[in-house]
């Protein structure tokens, strides 16, 4: 996975990485005729007095020294750009491909997850393409190239490096398999960490009301200290690498100067081919040692590219159609017939056999207790799933069918969490309509009964906001996301329990604002509140992932025991009445 991910990344920039090739081999070059040069002033200019030709090589060393220097600054320009681009677009290709998952895919992966594996497994992808660029061209081309060169100045001390190269690549390798599990398993506790923190920070109120601030500490310190129990592990390893490549590095430098000084002592051999020689070698065991930096970095990045691309090649459930149909037939119609919908690997149907039809200008509320499956029912409407069976139907179009933006854009939603984006109340508004004008914001946000404290905020509209709103309370929130679900102006409006945090004054205001602004707009309401829905048209009453009763309050009031029960815990007689 970890070569299939780098060549495609790595494919656009075919130029970038040709540059890289050219410079880096310059500079082995320029590198390897160094040493050659520095033995013929030993044996040729220091040993025969011939300052001339001491001058006249230094200068050709010199150059190649100021070539090399260049060589080095552009490779490094030049890995560095491809690395920063190969990085950008494999986060690019993550954020594409979470951005078409259906609310089963991501809660697969869980949010955590997939923000580790967008920063934190890119980057070890990102920075192995790095070192990648900075010595694995390098390396092979100078442990080459210094065998060729040291056996031209001598070849019976070879031998050596027969013995050390391949002492120090099998050194290297049971190091780095030993390290492989140990990635992985850091990799996974990253994920652990990341969850444990996000939801600390989110939840901060809770843990605060119920005094579990030393639980939750310890809860982080477990999750940090198998983080840190994993990173000690691998760097122990990691830590005697380096030893056992400079024990190698220095015995094998002490066995040439041990035999090759009683080669020049025997005058088999003379002194500057014996010093470039040991140049020649330490070369070769520095560009293993250097490769043995990307070694290190190939586990973990291996087992990063296995996360990215477990996610690059999940598919949606939710597949767009190859020709989506415009939901023009009917508009605002939304139909169910005989749906069913049942989670993946559950035992049963959170939906059963649901059919029911919502027509412009009418008000359809969905009532039921806590996990009747209200709000599974409308998640099928915008397509945040798929129904298992039978079809769900907008503007006489089967959704699996139509084509998503079509839908989406004659669609409000307002779900049963209100989240709202970091920026100002505007930004947050525009994301229903993105050339809605500061009029028609203040239109939405009188309907939604949010126009008073918007204007009491010191910047009204372009008052600032936090990530989630916590800057504003429950109920202002949940306002701010109705307004901005009514600024699109939408054909179908789906309320998913939006008016929970709305006290009972302001929900029958709000109520009394939006049967007016949306005359002609098709209104589902998911509901707890008896008296958020006395008004609609149809009531549903679910039980058990079906639909058990439907009718008007007055209807159901006689007929349903179900419904009665539900207004009884609610209202007072005379209020039901």
């Amino acid at each position: 996975m970890l070569w299939k991910l780098l060549v495609s990344s790595i494919k656009p920039y075919t130029s970038l990485l040709v540059g890289v090739i050219v410079f880096q081999l310059a500079q082995s070059i320029a590198n390897l005729f160094l040493p050659s040069l520095n033995a013929d002033i030993i044996d040729n200019g220091v040993a025969t007095g011939d300052v001339g030709h001491i001058w006249s090589v230094g200068a050709i060393m010199l150059a190649l020294s100021l070539l090399q220097i260049v060589c080095a600054i552009v490779a490094v320009y030049f890995g560095a750009k491809l690395a920063m681009r190969v990085g950008r677009d494999i986060r690019s290709g993550i954020y594409r491909q979470v951005s078409t998952f259906s609310e089963n895919e991501v809660q697969r992966f869980g949010a955590p997850s997939l923000i580790t594996r967008s920063t934190n497994d890119v980057q070890q992808v990102q920075m192995l393409v790095l070192m990648s660029a900075t010595l694995l061209i390098s390396a092979p081309f100078m442990s080459i190239g210094g065998v060729i060169m040291a056996l031209q100045q001598d070849g019976p001390l070879s031998w050596i490096m027969v013995v050390a190269i391949p002492l120090l690549l099998l050194s290297v390798s049971l190091i780095i398999v030993r390290m492989v599990p140990h990635f992985r398993r850091m990799q996974k506790r990253i994920d652990v960490v990341n969850r444990v923190l996000r939801e600390q920070l989110t939840g901060i109120r809770v843990v605060r009301a119920f005094v579990r601030e030393d639980f939750e500490r310890n809860r982080f310190g477990g999750a940090n200290a198998d983080v840190t129990e994993s990173a000690y592990k691998a760097g122990r390893l990691m830590a005697a690498m380096f030893p056992i490549v400079l024990l190698i590095l220095n015995l094998s430098s002490v066995a040439v100067l041990w035999f090759g000084g009683a080669r020049v002592d025997a005058g088999d051999m003379q002194v500057g081919a014996l010093t470039a020689f040991l140049t020649y070698l330490v070369q070769i065991l520095m560009s293993v040692m250097m490769a043995t930096f990307l070694f290190i970095m190939v586990p973990r990045a291996a087992v990063s590219a296995d996360r990215i691309g477990e996610v690059m090649h999940t598919e949606t459930t939710v597949v767009p159609p190859a020709e989506g149909l415009a939901p023009e037939d009917t508009p605002g119609v939304v139909e169910f017939r005989n749906v069913s919908f049942a989670y993946p690997g559950a035992e049963a149907p959170v939906v059963s056999n649901v059919s029911f039809v919502a027509l412009p200008g009418t008000t359809t509320a969905i009532i039921g207790s806590t996990g009747a499956g209200k709000t599974t029912l409308v998640n099928l409407i915008p397509r945040l799933y798929d129904a298992t069976e039978g079809q769900v139907m907008v503007g006489g179009v089967d959704v699996r069918e139509a084509d998503l933006d079509a839908v989406w854009a004659q669609m409000g939603f307002v779900p049963q969490r209100p989240y709202l984006f970091s920026g100002t109340v505007a930004s947050n508004l525009r994301y229903g309509s993105p050339d809605a004008t500061d009029a028609e914001m203040w239109d939405a946000l009188a309907v939604a009964q949010g126009r008073d404290f918007v204007d009491a905020m010191p910047d009204k509209l372009q008052t600032a906001m936090a990530q989630g709103g916590t800057t504003v309370s429950g109920g202002q929130r949940q306002r701010l996301s109705i307004a901005r679900a009514l600024v699109r102006k939408p054909r179908v409006l789906v309320f998913d329990d939006s008016f929970s945090a709305l006290d009972t004054t302001t929900d029958a205001r709000l109520r009394a604002a939006l049967k007016v602004a949306s005359a002609h707009a098709t209104v589902i309401v998911v509901a707890q509140r008896v008296s958020s829905i006395v008004d609609a048209h149809q009531i549903l009453v679910m039980e058990d992932g079906r639909i058990v009763d439907r009718g008007t309050h007055a209807e159901l009031l006689e007929t349903s025991p179900t419904y009665q029960e539900i207004v009884s815990t609610q209202l007072r007689a005379e209020d039901a009445a």
